[in-house]
Protein backbone atom coordinates (compact mmCIF):
# COMPACT_ATOMS: atom_id res chain seq x y z
CA UNK A 1 0.00 0.00 0.00
CA UNK A 2 2.85 2.34 0.82
CA UNK A 3 4.30 1.89 -2.68
CA UNK A 4 0.91 2.70 -4.18
CA UNK A 5 0.84 6.04 -2.34
CA UNK A 6 4.46 6.84 -3.13
CA UNK A 7 4.17 6.23 -6.89
CA UNK A 8 1.59 8.99 -7.57
CA UNK A 9 3.53 11.33 -5.28
CA UNK A 10 6.72 10.60 -7.21
CA UNK A 11 4.96 11.20 -10.50
CA UNK A 12 3.62 14.51 -9.25
CA UNK A 13 7.05 15.51 -8.01
CA UNK A 14 8.48 14.69 -11.43
CA UNK A 15 5.88 16.92 -12.99
CA UNK A 16 6.92 19.78 -10.74
CA UNK A 17 10.59 19.26 -11.43
CA UNK A 18 10.15 19.28 -15.17
CA UNK A 19 11.79 22.39 -16.51
CA UNK A 20 10.59 22.24 -20.06
CA UNK A 21 7.75 21.07 -22.17
CA UNK A 22 8.65 20.27 -25.73
CA UNK A 23 6.11 19.31 -28.33
CA UNK A 24 6.29 17.64 -31.67
CA UNK A 25 7.16 20.28 -34.18
CA UNK A 26 8.16 20.38 -37.82
CA UNK A 27 11.42 18.61 -37.02
CA UNK A 28 9.66 15.54 -35.60
CA UNK A 29 8.99 14.40 -32.05
CA UNK A 30 10.54 16.79 -29.57
CA UNK A 31 11.90 19.17 -32.14
CA UNK A 32 15.38 19.26 -33.65
CA UNK A 33 17.20 17.93 -30.61
CA UNK A 34 15.06 14.78 -30.42
CA UNK A 35 13.97 15.36 -26.82
CA UNK A 36 10.51 16.19 -25.66
CA UNK A 37 7.04 14.77 -25.37
CA UNK A 38 8.04 11.18 -26.04
CA UNK A 39 9.93 11.08 -22.70
CA UNK A 40 6.88 10.13 -20.66
CA UNK A 41 8.72 10.06 -17.34
CA UNK A 42 9.83 13.66 -17.57
CA UNK A 43 6.53 15.25 -16.57
CA UNK A 44 4.46 12.34 -15.44
CA UNK A 45 0.87 11.70 -16.43
CA UNK A 46 0.00 15.38 -16.86
CA UNK A 47 2.64 15.84 -19.55
CA UNK A 48 1.48 12.69 -21.32
CA UNK A 49 -2.10 13.94 -21.21
CA UNK A 50 -1.11 17.40 -22.46
CA UNK A 51 0.59 15.74 -25.41
CA UNK A 52 -2.74 14.23 -26.38
CA UNK A 53 -4.42 17.65 -26.44
CA UNK A 54 -2.59 18.97 -29.51
CA UNK A 55 -1.62 22.23 -27.87
CA UNK A 56 -0.94 25.22 -30.07
CA UNK A 57 2.61 26.53 -30.12
CA UNK A 58 1.45 29.49 -27.99
CA UNK A 59 -0.02 27.08 -25.43
CA UNK A 60 3.16 25.00 -25.46
CA UNK A 61 5.25 28.10 -24.80
CA UNK A 62 2.95 29.16 -21.96
CA UNK A 63 3.00 25.68 -20.38
CA UNK A 64 6.78 25.64 -20.59
CA UNK A 65 6.91 29.02 -18.84
CA UNK A 66 4.56 27.81 -16.09
CA UNK A 67 6.70 24.75 -15.38
CA UNK A 68 9.94 26.72 -15.51
CA UNK A 69 8.57 29.26 -13.05
CA UNK A 70 7.41 26.50 -10.69
CA UNK A 71 10.81 24.85 -10.86
CA UNK A 72 12.54 28.11 -10.02
CA UNK A 73 10.20 28.76 -7.09
CA UNK A 74 10.87 25.32 -5.61
CA UNK A 75 14.60 25.30 -6.25
CA UNK A 76 15.50 26.84 -2.87
CA UNK A 77 13.38 24.27 -1.03
CA UNK A 78 15.11 21.38 -2.77
CA UNK A 79 18.53 22.92 -2.15
CA UNK A 80 17.69 23.21 1.56
CA UNK A 81 16.75 19.53 1.66
CA UNK A 82 19.97 18.59 -0.10
CA UNK A 83 22.02 20.65 2.36
CA UNK A 84 20.28 19.05 5.34
CA UNK A 85 20.75 15.58 3.81
CA UNK A 86 24.47 16.26 3.44
CA UNK A 87 24.65 17.39 7.07
CA UNK A 88 22.96 14.17 8.18
CA UNK A 89 25.28 12.06 6.02
CA UNK A 90 28.31 13.83 7.49
CA UNK A 91 27.24 13.34 11.12
CA UNK A 92 28.16 10.29 13.18
CA UNK A 93 25.13 8.11 13.91
CA UNK A 94 24.17 8.25 17.57
CA UNK A 95 25.75 11.64 18.17
CA UNK A 96 23.88 14.79 19.17
CA UNK A 97 24.86 16.32 15.81
CA UNK A 98 23.28 13.36 14.03
CA UNK A 99 20.00 13.80 15.91
CA UNK A 100 20.02 17.55 15.28
CA UNK A 101 20.71 16.96 11.58
CA UNK A 102 17.91 14.38 11.39
CA UNK A 103 15.45 16.83 12.96
CA UNK A 104 16.57 19.60 10.60
CA UNK A 105 16.25 17.29 7.59
CA UNK A 106 12.77 16.24 8.65
CA UNK A 107 11.73 19.89 8.92
CA UNK A 108 13.28 20.74 5.55
CA UNK A 109 11.55 17.74 3.92
CA UNK A 110 8.23 18.76 5.45
CA UNK A 111 8.56 22.35 4.26
CA UNK A 112 9.60 21.22 0.77
CA UNK A 113 6.72 18.75 0.53
CA UNK A 114 4.22 21.42 1.52
CA UNK A 115 5.68 23.89 -0.99
CA UNK A 116 5.67 21.22 -3.72
CA UNK A 117 2.01 20.36 -3.18
CA UNK A 118 1.00 24.03 -3.19
CA UNK A 119 3.05 24.76 -6.29
CA UNK A 120 1.69 21.67 -8.04
CA UNK A 121 -1.85 22.87 -7.42
CA UNK A 122 -0.91 26.28 -8.80
CA UNK A 123 0.70 24.75 -11.90
CA UNK A 124 -2.27 22.50 -12.60
CA UNK A 125 -4.62 25.47 -12.28
CA UNK A 126 -2.49 27.68 -14.53
CA UNK A 127 -2.14 24.97 -17.18
CA UNK A 128 -5.86 24.16 -17.03
CA UNK A 129 -6.68 27.84 -17.57
CA UNK A 130 -4.51 27.86 -20.72
CA UNK A 131 -6.68 25.18 -22.33
CA UNK A 132 -9.73 25.72 -24.47
CA UNK A 133 -13.02 24.32 -23.18
CA UNK A 134 -12.74 21.43 -25.65
CA UNK A 135 -9.22 20.66 -24.40
CA UNK A 136 -10.43 20.87 -20.78
CA UNK A 137 -13.13 18.30 -21.55
CA UNK A 138 -10.65 16.07 -23.34
CA UNK A 139 -8.23 16.39 -20.41
CA UNK A 140 -10.95 15.29 -17.99
CA UNK A 141 -11.60 12.23 -20.17
CA UNK A 142 -7.89 11.41 -20.39
CA UNK A 143 -7.48 11.77 -16.62
CA UNK A 144 -10.46 9.48 -16.00
CA UNK A 145 -8.93 6.90 -18.35
CA UNK A 146 -5.59 7.20 -16.55
CA UNK A 147 -7.27 6.76 -13.15
CA UNK A 148 -9.09 3.68 -14.45
CA UNK A 149 -5.78 2.19 -15.61
CA UNK A 150 -4.19 2.92 -12.22
CA UNK A 151 -7.15 1.35 -10.41
CA UNK A 152 -6.95 -1.75 -12.63
CA UNK A 153 -3.21 -2.02 -11.97
CA UNK A 154 -3.76 -1.64 -8.24
CA UNK A 155 -6.49 -4.27 -8.24
CA UNK A 156 -4.31 -6.67 -10.20
CA UNK A 157 -1.38 -6.20 -7.85
CA UNK A 158 -3.53 -6.34 -4.74
CA UNK A 159 -4.67 -9.81 -5.81
CA UNK A 160 -1.06 -10.85 -6.36
CA UNK A 161 -0.09 -9.83 -2.81
CA UNK A 162 -0.21 -12.69 -0.31
CA UNK A 163 -2.59 -11.90 2.54
CA UNK A 164 -1.28 -11.99 6.08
Amino acid sequence: MRKLIFLPAAILAAAMLSTAVNAQGPDGPGGPDGHGWHHHHRGGALMHELKELNLTSAQQTSVKAVFKSAHEQLKSQFEAVRTQRQALDAATPGSAAFQTAATSLAQAESTAASARVQEEASVRTQVYNLLTSAQQSQLATLQAQHQAKVAAWQAQHAQAQPSN
